[in-house]
Order: C-alpha cells, then structure tokens, then sequence
C-alpha cells in the first residue's frame, strides 16, 4: 500500500483513502489501484475506485459512472473537491 487514512468526522461520517502500486495492466496503465469513500449515516454518498477488469468508476448517491484517471495527485484533487462540494450542500 501507498498511501492509507481513515477519518472519522464528529457527525460520525467516514473519509477514507487507500492507494496501491501494483504492476501496469490493461485496465491500470498507471500502475495504481484506489478507494476513495465518504460514507454518511452507514451509506457511500461518494467514492472513486478502480476495480479488477472494471477500470476507474466513480460512484456518487447509488449512481456509477466511468472515472478517466489522470494521476494520483488529480484523483485527490477531483475527490476532494466533491466532498467539499456534498458536505456545503448538506
């Protein structure tokens, strides 16, 4: 593992991100495996992750859409910038 941190807020919601080096595959080119989460109330509101033969997805309120992996440094950023997004809305 790369990189791991779990943060559990106040409100009891759950931050937490996890990324692996792992060899370049086709569906890794990159070389990285993640997870991002948010979870609220025992749900995930948000989370970008990269599943074996799925690729990059993005998972936002039960919906699921494709993530274009860019680098680990823009994944954080687009993560982060979302959650700002969510919790102002709340």
């Amino acid at each position: 593992m790369v990189f791991h941190e779990k943060v559990v807020e106040p409100d009891n919601s759950i931050i937490e991100v996890k990324t692996w080096s792992v060899p370049a595959t086709s569906d890794k080119p990159h070389g990285f495996k993640y997870s991002l989460v948010y979870i609220k109330d025992g749900e995930r509101v948000l989370g970008y992750d990269s599943h074996e033969g799925r690729g990059g997805h993005r998972h936002f309120k039960g919906s699921e859409s494709p993530y274009k992996f860019k680098s680990i440094d823009r994944l954080f950023e687009v993560f982060y910038e979302d959650l700002r997004r969510i919790k102002n809305e709340s």
